[in-house]
């Protein structure tokens, strides 16, 4: 919630006063509540609970809400300008048809000067194609066919690292889920091709591409171990937060800073530097649900759901998880087609589900996505998800449904090979011995098998390594 708090301490007071004005005249009294206690009052997020009257859950959902509706007018009063020139590039036909050649030759100059400055690639090639046309009989003719020719190449060049962000972290989901070293050497392939296609042109937007890749494929796939002489990665944020504080009217580099944010998040928590971590989570949080709905072809977001649960381990308050959960995701639809990011989050639910004491619940979430989705491709995280699927009705003492799902995991061990999965074969072990009817010596044979699961780090997403087995895992199993 910092961030939030400073956002609407920098507001201008005629900015701070439009958005109240805007939210008392849709009836969002909370809101804007909300929005003065964080300006004048220094208040606690329990305070401000109490004088509101509402929830945990109530009030997650009002800050999202207030953050949305602050972000949508000053996005509103950033793309006006943009919006100006665009509607004159729309209308350069009719200046062609209307004014005399040395005004329309006037006009394009100066919108070119513009659309440099936002280096709107697309529109630049209308211009350059009707300067080129204006000059037919002039020595400038080949120059702007020249320039003419350099953009439609520029524009194809930023619309190919456009295409390869996408496909770059779809090819992420799959590897995630899997850790297959063909998809590993794809992604390579992938990060290789993107940086020739950006090294073509001394193009800020295409060095922005070039880091959203980059330094995800370097905290995540390479993990932090390139021998290459690449440029520290502390560095690369740098830059690209000096290219949007320049170009701060531009809309996608409005956008991309959440990116950026999630990020550097990314990297302090990959260097375990967590106070620095925690001056982005809060950021990331509120924005989860729109991360997830609307970034997937710049990053991998549903990694911020993994970095998550792992956080809120650290510090030890994963109990907090689902109701927290209920207010973040209130209005989230999730894309079936997705089906990686889908799995993350399920998994995700079904775990904060699980940290609250809702094991029905939990094994609610994963069956459906069992039914919904097919994981043939991700047989390791299959034996995960069964395995954590397994613990829920080992918790609700169903028998029967344990046994048939037990079997089916061992049947999966043994074709996957025990070594390849030593943890999730003594993890099988511990809940054998928790719903068997023998009860003597429960909670000893388990504390000693516990100490035998070591969570070794994995290519691919490890579910069961996200259950804490601490003395409360022991009695709950016990």
């Amino acid at each position: 919630m910092a961030k939030l708090k400073n956002i609407i301490k920098q507001l201008s007071e005629e900015d701070f006063q439009s958005i109240q004005d805007s939210l008392m005249a849709s009836n969002a009294e909370k809101s804007a509540y909300l929005l003065k206690s964080m300006r004048e009052k220094h208040l606690s997020d329990n305070k401000i609970m109490m004088e509101l009257e509402v929830n945990t859950n109530a009030y997650y959902t009002l800050r999202s809400r207030l953050n949305q509706k602050i972000e949508e007018y000053l996005l509103q009063q950033m793309e006006s300008p943009r919006a100006d020139i665009l509607k004159k590039v729309a209308i350069i036909t009719e200046i062609i048809f209307t004014k005399k050649s040395a005004i329309a030759i006037a006009t394009l100059k100066k919108l070119e000067k513009e659309l440099l400055n936002y280096d709107l690639s697309n529109e630049l090639t209308v211009v350059y194609k009707w300067l080129k046309k204006l000059h037919i009989n002039s020595p400038d003719y080949f120059n702007y066919s020249q320039l003419y020719n350099k953009h439609v190449a520029y524009m194809l060049a930023v619309d190919k690292a456009e295409d390869l962000l996408s496909k770059y972290f779809t090819k992420y989901g799959t590897y995630g889920l899997s850790g297959d070293e063909t998809d590993k050497l794809e992604l390579t392939l992938l990060s290789k091709e993107m940086n020739n296609v950006c090294a073509l042109y001394k193009s800020h937007r295409l060095y922005v591409y070039q880091c959203c890749l980059s330094i995800f494929h370097r905290l995540f796939v390479e993990k932090g171990e390139s021998m290459d002489d690449s440029e520290p990665i502390e560095d690369l944020l740098d830059n690209v937060e000096n290219i949007f504080d320049t170009y701060h009217l531009d809309s996608i580099y409005y956008h991309l800073n959440l990116v950026f944010e999630f990020l550097k998040l990314e990297y302090y928590n990959h260097y375990k530097v967590y106070r620095k971590a925690e001056n982005y989570f809060e950021e990331i949080n509120d924005a989860a649900s729109n991360l997830l709905s609307n970034y997937s072809l710049y990053t991998f977001p549903a990694q911020f759901l993994i970095t998550k649960l792992k956080r809120h381990l650290r510090i030890g308050d994963e109990m907090t998880l689902y109701e927290e959960n209920e207010g973040l995701f209130h209005d989230f639809e999730f894309n079936k087609n997705d089906v990686p990011k889908y799995i993350v989050y399920v998994t995700y639910r079904a775990l904060g589900c699980y940290y609250a004491g809702k094991y029905d619940e939990a094994a609610r979430w994963i069956n459906n996505m069992l039914n919904e989705v097919s994981l043939k491709k991700y047989p390791y995280y299959q034996l995960e998800i069964k395995t954590v699927l397994a613990l829920q009705y080992c918790l609700l003492d169903d028998y029967d449904l344990f046994t048939q799902l037990i079997n089916s995991i061992h049947r999966q061990i043994r074709l996957l090979g025990k070594g390849n999965c030593d943890h999730i074969h003594i993890l099988s072990k511990i809940l054998k011995i928790s719903i068997s009817e023998n009860k003597k010596n429960k909670a000893f044979k388990i504390s000693n098998l516990v100490k035998n699961f070591e969570p070794k780090e994995k290519d691919y997403f490890a579910p069961t390594f996200l259950i804490r087995m601490d003395e409360k895992f022991v009695e709950n199993l016990s």
